[in-house]
């Protein structure tokens, strides 16, 4: 579209016009037309680089107030307004080269500020400190900027005081409220911490509906709304960031990715570093690729989220690319030292192992497992000792201490249990869970493995059923947020041990919320009793009976447009290919009427499959499968070519 053009005289009301109604890019546009008519405009640069600070891009706003220095170097704000600049673009060494030009007495506390805040940036927190310390006691910002060193030294509660301080003097401002909210979230005060991204969010809601919060979570498409120094008053995308991450830690990942599509829109190349990285964890479920190209591209940027690094490297791990966790690893040095713990690096360097040399990896792994031990044992102690004591700020510290360290403890145990896992060293497995059992006994993850170890050993049903029980009556009256296989290991040993009522009622449970679940969204697949079935029909064909396996198998996917996915089909074609083994080594012999079911049955999947993947395929995959091969529509024809292959019906 063209824009109206503008008559002679009217320039500057216009332009005015437009930084009042903070339509800054365009009247950057229009500026910088001027600009290159006049290239030494003293006003075309001063509104340009006001323009761009506002929109927050501050390099270029940088280049505009270095030549107003240099057509007028007796202007003093054009000086303090340049190093702001430089600070605002992370360019810290040329920041504070620029506070040096500050000459006049007046500048001197403003300068003394950003150095400050330029030491803070570059982290070197004494030297902020010692400048700190220079501002006037009275001075409202001195309390905030201490709140700020005290909260990178990790005395949060100290820090939080500071900044409740200086709220009571300078009334509410959305960045102390976020750096209150922050605290809260450092010493694991959720609620709180909510209460105060809340108020953010309502009034940023309430007094700047133009930023469109919540739009596209809602569905309705919204143009960006940029990058605005009115954005970053109202401490939004923080906000938001930080509601996603309590969000993610409370395990409500829906609740999180939906924080992240609340905040004001803007796109993505506008996105801060904090939001990106928040954007690749918590889609990386859906969207893995992405999420390792988002984080990827962080590492390269700087400054990027500390977490980043140590975020990257266990993904990776838990993709099985170890050789490129390794590759990332010797590539940045420099990284490792500054943003990974002596645990996390000490844990990484032995998953890395694991792939080379298994028990070179679980002799590493054993050695953090008695420290972190040694360090359990040790703060049980001092729990029995402030209960004995009534101590009950010295409990919670190390009730505190006690389940930092359990979550440590928890992934080196179970990459130690894995090399044994991946080898069906089932009865190994078995024994490192035993040994934890002083200090695991009641986590979830240790109680969900144990009972996996003990279905696979296939004569420890009744011992599984212990285990997997109190999992699902957990979460009884939300059954279908119970993981299927669970729900189907149960049924299995049920079954197994001859209690089939208690089987069938659980079955009956599931099939009522599917069906609730279906009257509230008939369009959403729900595959838990699928999976189910599945599973107890696995089961039967694994033990000879694949009249009744194959039936349970097939009956199990109706209706196939809601039951048929990438899952289910897994189970499927490995019973299906498990017969034809059978059937081709001459060992068992299917009725007509079964061959007739199973090559219908296949037929129907054909029909159903076409937009079904076959497998889901690895994230960072180089080459990827032909998209008319992945489907469940391709192999499904496959499967009953062999039928008529083993049959001999194509004769």
């Amino acid at each position: 579209m063209t824009p109206t053009p503008i008559k002679d005289g009217e320039y500057t009301a216009t332009v005015y016009k437009m930084i009042k109604e903070r339509r800054y890019g365009d009247a950057i546009h229009i500026l910088s037309t001027e600009l290159q008519k006049q290239m030494k405009s003293r006003a075309a640069l001063s509104l340009l680089g006001y323009c761009y600070y506002h929109m927050q891009d501050f390099t270029n706003a940088a280049e505009c107030y270095e030549q107003l220095i240099q057509l007028h170097p007796e202007v003093e704000d054009y000086k303090l307004y340049y190093a702001q600049s430089l600070y605002g673009a992370c360019a810290f060494q040329e920041a504070m080269k620029a506070t040096f030009l500050l000459d006049n007495p007046t500048s001197h506390t403003k300068m003394v500020k950003l150095q400050a805040a330029i030491k803070y940036g570059e982290e070197d927190f004494p030297a902020a400190m010692a400048l700190v310390e220079q501002l006037p006691v009275d001075d409202p910002d001195t309390d905030v900027d201490q709140g700020c060193l005290l909260y990178k030294l990790g005395e949060y509660e100290k820090a939080c005081l500071k900044f409740v301080a200086s709220m009571q003097v300078l009334g509410y401002q959305p960045d102390l409220a976020y750096n209150i909210a922050l605290c809260h979230y450092s010493l694991k005060q959720y609620a709180a911490a909510l209460k105060y991204i809340g108020e953010i969010i309502e009034r940023g809601m309430r007094e700047h509906p133009e930023l469109g919060i919540g739009m596209t979570t809602e569905g309705i498409e919204v143009k960006s709304v940029g990058n605005t120094l009115v954005l970053h008053k109202t401490a939004l995308i923080e906000a938001f960031n930080l509601k996603a991450a309590i969000e993610y830690q409370l395990k409500k990942y829906e609740a999180a990715q939906e924080a992240l599509t609340d905040m004001p829109p803007r796109s993505e190349e506008e996105l801060d570093p904090v939001t990106l990285h928040n954007q690749a964890l918590m889609n990386m479920d859906t969207k893995p690729s992405e999420g390792f190209e988002k984080l990827a591209f962080l590492l390269q940027q700087s400054p990027f989220p500390p977490v980043t690094f140590g975020n990257l490297l266990l993904l990776y791990c838990k993709y099985e690319y170890f050789d490129l966790a390794a590759d990332v690893m010797a590539e940045n040095a420099h990284l490792t030292y500054k943003f990974l713990s002596t645990y996390l690096y000490e844990f990484l360097d032995a998953m890395l192992t694991s792939q080379t040399a298994p028990e070179e990896a679980f002799r590493k792994l054993d050695e953090i497992a008695g420290r972190l031990t040694e360090q359990l044992r040790k703060v049980t102690k001092q729990v029995q000792e402030s209960r004995r004591m009534r101590d009950d700020e010295g409990l919670k510290k190390s009730l505190e201490d006690y389940d930092q360290l359990l979550e440590e403890y928890i992934p080196v145990l179970m990459a130690q249990a894995k090399i044994y896992w991946n080898r069906d060293n089932y009865n190994m497995v078995e024994k490192i869970f035993r040994k934890s059992v002083e200090f695991c006994s009641e986590h979830d993850t240790w109680k969900l493995n144990v009972a996996h170890v003990l279905f696979m050993q296939e004569n420890k049903y009744k011992e599984a059923i212990g285990f997997y029980e109190p999992i699902v009556k957990k979460h009884y009256d939300n059954i279908l947020n119970v993981s299927a296989i669970v729900l189907a290991n149960l049924c299995v040993s049920y079954i197994m041990t001859s209690q089939n009522e208690e089987a069938e009622e659980l079955m009956r449970k599931i099939e009522k919320e599917e069906e609730q679940v279906s009257y509230n969204d008939p369009d959403k697949k729900v595959f838990h009793l699928c999976i189910v079935n599945l599973v107890i029909g696995t089961l039967y064909c694994a033990k000879g009976n694949y009249d009744f396996g194959i039936s349970r198998v097939i009956k199990s996917l109706e209706p196939y447009n809601k039951k048929l996915g990438t899952d289910t089909w897994f189970y499927i074609k490995r019973c299906f290919l498990s017969l034809l083994e059978n059937m081709a080594k001459h060992m068992i012999m299917l009725r007509d009427t079964v061959v007739q079911d199973c090559v219908q049955f296949l037929e129907h999947c054909e029909l159903y499959g076409r937009d079904v993947p076959a497998i889901i395929e690895q994230p960072l995959e180089e080459e990827r499968m032909h998209i008319g091969k992945n489907t469940v529509t391709f192999e499904a024809r496959m499967i009953k070519a062999l039928f008529y292959e083993v049959t001999g019906w194509n004769d």
